[in-house]
């Protein structure tokens, strides 16, 4: 039993992990609260809730989590994946304790190493995850070429009502996703969970579909692809979600990313089914819409076989399963109980500032609570900016622009529709790497400009004197082939993978569905208008609107999306805990001057102060100052080994047998070096 003096400090930290607002004595948090207000974090630190936390206390703390929680036969584990998450990325500090086996220092430098190295329930949940969004694309698709179709199938005149019938029947499923898909999303995960909603959507997405084949009448076909849609966005609410809560923070981007690659992948496939339906005769279009049901089965089947999300299963309190879902997701026991006890440590922050309530309170505090507006705010901006670039009247009528600029037939325009999926398909594969290499803030601000000018390119070529046949159509294929090329690895993956990782765990599936409600209601509205924006405008008219609006979502993203990459879905809730006008000033009056200084005129030796300031990551006692471990007489560690983040420095290590504390000044990072 601990001792008194024991019990008090223990209140102590917990007083701090739990929002005590007493200033830190210790003088590298000066001036600065020892917690930090994830709702105004004005100072931008990212803090480790386990920090100012001695060893003694951290393993009374975890014994009764584990009491609690039901783990108290995983307590020693436990207790090691605490120490691993209150020292964060500086885990090689506590290598002379002897904490920890070789195999599991071996595991974690591997994280950094060989960050691909994961179980295979990982890669399932991911195969599953992808299958998800290949439907999405081939649902996207089906419609493209069937449209050409439906003025002859449904006797559609060529006046407005023939237009905006055409118009609804190509925008049901997105008002679908929009008014229903989404807002079921929240309550089928909360009684379902992850992989239930996912199964659910799956079906949802295979009757319909197979149902549209059969269609006489185009308001049987309105139904068919509103129900549709409700697939379709609980669909695209959960999987992303799911793919970042099941992902190690150094790999999540690529994981999550992965919807847009697979559902690009879809889109390809579509075209492809598209293209090859077309010989059939009149009814081609029913196959066209039909053959999406491919993909849908054996997603309704793998999901079956992958692991609950542990994020969800911690929101319900079952923490044995979660820890055993992590121990099937992480290579490592130790790497499991680390991201438990860190994903616990984090949600007792967030109570403090977030309450639980029922679904209309949490759609309330989307708006409401400041930390959770801001990553509303950067997660409609994304989002938005998807339909503002312009990419879905591609998507949705490329087959129908091709033949506006003189494709010579139904084959010619499908073919060229074709070349568009392999393109969106293939570029989208260099973000797998870049998302989290250059992060999701960075691909936005260097694709946006390209993808403006290579539209209004592709518009102005339409204006080309001379034979329409001969003269337009190459040039105009050419440049929405580069835009195509710019959007796959920016615009295309950033918003899901974005919105899946910014709210905290409590809104997590609210915030989700408002920001794929937003974007897939705003492609059922280009869906509606684009034909007679197309017959009003043309192809220039219409191309030239859209790379103006490019420019704009240019300006909103500067300002109101924070970068995201590297960062646990946990500590996140620092990053949005900065109030939204010192984000603005900081990239107004700091990064832009940088970005001309640097870019512009040349000058290499231009310097930028980080916006986000990392605390020292070492345990503290009560009063802030470093805690010495627990081996009398020990010398005290370096406090720099943030390099141990950066797979170079892991890799010199290694070669050159340098120890934590003897690694050569030079080879520290520059922001948290000692000599300033």
């Amino acid at each position: 039993m601990a001792s008194g003096s024991g019990l008090e400090e223990m209140t102590s930290v917990s007083n701090t992990v739990r929002g005590s607002s007493s200033p830190s004595t210790n003088p590298r948090h000066s001036g600065s609260e020892a917690f930090v207000d994830i709702n105004a974090n004005t100072e931008a630190r990212i803090q480790n809730p386990l920090v100012g936390i001695s060893r003694r206390s951290l393993y009374a703390q975890v014994d009764d989590f584990c009491r609690s929680k039901g783990l108290d036969k995983h307590r020693q584990i436990m207790r090691k994946g605490a120490l691993v998450a209150q020292y964060g990325k500086d885990y090689n500090a506590i290598e002379a304790d002897k904490d920890l086996s070789d195999d599991e220092k071996e595991s974690l430098h591997n994280e950094v190493l060989h960050k691909w190295r994961v179980p295979k329930a990982l890669y399932l949940t991911v195969i599953t995850c992808s299958i998800g969004a290949a439907v999405q694309g081939w649902d996207q698709t089906g419609s493209n070429a069937a449209n050409l179709a439906f003025r002859n199938a449904f006797e559609l005149e060529e006046d407005i009502r023939g237009q905006l019938i055409l118009g609804l029947i190509n925008s049901a499923p997105y008002f679908g996703v929009a008014l229903l898909g989404c807002w079921l999303s929240d309550p089928l995960n909360n009684q379902l969970g992850r992989r239930g909603t996912i199964f659910v959507s799956a079906n949802l997405c295979l009757w319909p579909v197979l149902g549209s084949a059969f269609c006489r009448t185009w308001q049987q076909l309105f139904a068919c692809r509103l129900v549709l849609g409700i697939g379709m966005g609980s669909k695209a609410s959960t999987i992303p979600i799911y793919a970042a809560e099941s992902s190690p923070a150094s790999i999540r981007g690529a994981m999550v990313m992965s919807w847009q690659l697979w559902t690009a992948f879809g889109i390809f496939l579509g075209t492809s089914a598209n293209l090859a339906a077309n010989k059939i005769g009149g009814d081609a279009w029913r196959y066209q819409l039909g053959s999406a049901i491919i993909p849908a089965v054996p997603l309704a089947l793998l999901i079956y076989f992958c692991p609950e999300s542990p994020r969800w299963y911690i929101k319900k309190d079952r923490y044995p399963d979660a820890f055993r879902s992590l121990l099937r997701l992480r290579n490592n026991p130790l790497q499991a109980a680390r991201d438990l006890y860190a994903i616990h440590a984090q949600l007792e922050v967030e109570h403090k500032f977030i309450r639980r309530g029922n679904y209309l309170n949490r759609f309330v505090e989307l708006f409401t609570v400041p930390r959770i507006r801001r990553a509303t705010l950067g997660a409609f901006t994304v989002m938005i900016a998807q339909q503002m670039c312009g990419i879905n009247i591609i998507a949705f009528y490329s087959s129908t622009v091709f033949k506006y600029v003189g494709a010579q037939d139904t084959q010619s325009a499908l073919l060229a529709s074709w070349g568009f999926g392999l393109i969106n398909f293939v570029f989208a594969w260099p973000a797998i790497w870049a998302i989290d290499t250059f992060g999701r803030r960075s691909l936005l601000l260097f694709t946006f400009p390209q993808m403006a000018w290579t539209l209004l390119a592709a518009g102005l070529c339409t204006l080309i004197p001379g034979d329409t046949s001969k003269g337009h159509i190459a040039p105009v294929a050419i440049f929405i082939y580069l835009f195509a090329a710019f959007y796959s690895p920016g615009e295309g993956p950033v918003p899901y993978t974005y919105s899946a990782e910014v709210f905290p765990l409590s809104h997590r599936e609210v915030g989700m569905s408002f920001s794929v409600a937003m974007c897939l209601f705003w492609a059922g509205v280009l869906s509606v208008t684009y034909p007679l924006m197309l017959n009003q405008l043309g192809v220039a008219g219409s191309f030239g609107l859209y790379s103006v609006l490019n420019l704009v979502a240019l300006i909103m993203i500067f300002l109101w999306v924070p970068e995201t990459k590297q960062r646990s879905l946990e500590e996140l809730d620092y990053i949005f805990g900065v109030p939204t006008r010192d984000f603005i000033k900081y990239q107004v009056t700091k990064a832009l001057p940088w970005w001309f200084k640097r870019w512009v005129f040349w000058q290499k030796d231009a310097k930028l102060k980080p916006l986000y300031k990392p605390t020292d990551l070492y345990p503290q006692d009560s009063s802030g100052h470093d805690v010495l471990l627990e081996t009398e007489g020990r010398e005290p560690e370096m406090t720099n080994h943030s390099y141990e983040n950066d797979k170079s420095m892991v890799e010199l290590k290694h070669i050159t047998g340098l120890s934590s504390r003897t690694v050569p000044q030079a080879y520290l990072a520059p922001e948290r070096s000692t000599s300033g």
